[in-house]
């Protein structure tokens, strides 16, 4: 696997098919990109996180090049912590430990290439298999916020993990 910059031309129709509902799309996104995904809004929530957070988008991609996950990437320069954001793992790829091996890659990205003491995300309680990929990839609990989003009738805590380096 490799992680190289989000191309739209190339990854955005694949990206689009993996968010199917929008129970999907809140677990993804908690609602910060725009649904149903479309190229142009999607092209201006990317923009609107990079000029707000500094999110830089990339694609997992296989060695014969299929896009299997997406995510952002961020640091916090003040605290020194880099942040994984917008993770998505193709939905027919689940299983074959693309999550993880990605999740792996882009936190060493964020410590040899952007030399960040740690690397963060957050997740849903209720999205147990992504919490699942997180803590085997190293990271780990770092605090919880019960009720913190909410979906329809549900209410959702945040779990933010944490992988030090």
């Amino acid at each position: 696997m490799r992680l190289r910059p989000y191309i739209p031309s190339h990854d955005f129709d694949a990206i689009k098919n993996w968010v199917t509902d929008e129970r999907t799309h809140a677990l993804w996104s908690a609602k910060h990109a725009p649904y149903p995904l479309e190229k142009t809004a999607f092209e201006r929530f990317l923009t609107d996180m990079y000029e707000k957070h500094g999110d830089c988008p990339f694609a997992a991609v296989t060695d014969d090049g299929t896009v299997v996950g997406f995510l952002c990437i961020s640091i916090g320069y003040d605290i020194n912590e880099a942040m994984l954001a917008f993770v998505i793992v193709d939905p027919e790829q689940r299983g074959n430990g693309y999550g993880k091996e990605m999740i792996q890659l882009a936190s060493k990205y964020c410590f040899e290439i952007l030399k960040a003491d740690a690397v963060q995300l957050n997740v849903f309680t209720v999205n147990e298999g992504a919490r699942r990929c997180y803590e085997s990839a190293g990271f780990t609990e770092r605090i919880t916020t019960p009720s913190a989003f909410a979906y329809k009738d549900e209410k959702w805590g945040r779990c933010n993990m944490v992988l030090n380096k």
